[in-house]
């Protein structure tokens, strides 16, 4: 926070109508799309609804909320905002890998998304992210350097909206403890490497698939160190497989299909006899 922003009374109409007035201004000078909204989960959720009530009058305009904790429905509904960020797989993406414990990640995408009647957020698109303008970058919170490419094969892969930190494609650090601006650096120019081809072929293999876009989540297998897990919609599967160890593993699994292509790489994969995951690997199996 900052000391000397105003503090605004939200319950105060002409101060309401002020903003809507803004957002209006914004949309018809700058044909902005949407907006994101700070610390949404300290804002009065009568305002949330006015707001969002508003903006159903602007067209396809959407409402990206900052969450934290609890339940993310209080404020991503019908009646207020579109999605809000999931900081509970943040932490998960890398505390899982960190800790070579894929069952947390895992837990959580099934609370979340699983096929049980019961599950949080089923139908929704919450904001995938491994790091941002106020958390330590992943490349520097991640203890393995393998693991980059697997957070964001999970990024890509879980249900959601994914979303890349500037500089991250490139695998540029930043560690929190050293203040914001540790995390906020100006780049003279890109620095493409190897990560960032593995990243725009995952962006690509996502935005070309139902299934990674729409798709319900169910698990096929896990361990420790290993997960496979499957993205479904009508007419479409994706089976999205994990390897965070350092030695290749065969997965026992029922893929519900003999071959499938890898959109990641092009390559054809044969089920039959086991799949064999090459050490620090991901794969996205589109099944024929």
């Amino acid at each position: 926070g900052h000391y000397e922003l105003v503090k605004l009374n939200l319950k105060n109409p002409a101060v309401v109508d002020y903003i809507l007035d803004t957002v209006k201004f914004w949309r018809e000078e700058f044909g902005i799309d949407g907006l994101r909204l700070d610390v949404a989960y300290c804002l009065d959720l009568d305002f949330l609804r006015r707001l969002r009530s508003f903006c159903n009058g602007l067209g396809d305009f959407f409402l990206l909320g900052e969450t934290l904790h609890g339940d993310y429905n209080r404020w991503m509904n019908d009646e207020m905002l579109h999605s809000v960020t999931n900081y509970e797989c943040y932490k998960g993406l890398h505390s899982s890998l960190n800790s070579m414990n894929l069952f947390e990640i895992v837990h959580s995408l099934k609370r979340q998304f699983g096929p049980e009647p019961w599950t949080l957020y089923k139908g929704r698109h919450l904001l995938s992210f491994c790091d941002n303008h106020d958390v330590t970058r992943a490349a520097t919170i991640l203890q393995n350097k393998a693991h980059l490419p697997l957070i964001y094969g999970l990024v890509f892969s879980m249900p959601g909206i994914p979303c890349i930190y500037y500089g991250s494609e490139w695998g540029a650090e930043g560690d929190k403890r050293n203040g914001d601006w540790s995390l906020r650096p100006a780049f003279e120019a890109p620095e493409w490497n190897e990560l960032t081809d593995t990243i725009a072929a995952m962006a690509k293999a996502r935005r070309e698939s139902r299934a990674l876009c729409y798709g319900d989540f169910k698990d096929l297998l896990i361990t420790n160190k290993q997960t496979v897990f499957q993205r479904a919609v009508e007419g479409e599967r994706v089976i999205v497989a994990i390897n965070a160890e350092d030695r290749p593993f065969t997965a026992h699994f029922n893929a519900g299909c003999g071959r499938a292509v890898d959109l990641i790489t092009g390559k054809m994969h044969d089920f039959g006899g086991g799949s064999e995951l090459p050490p620090y690997s991901v794969a996205f199996w589109k099944c024929e």
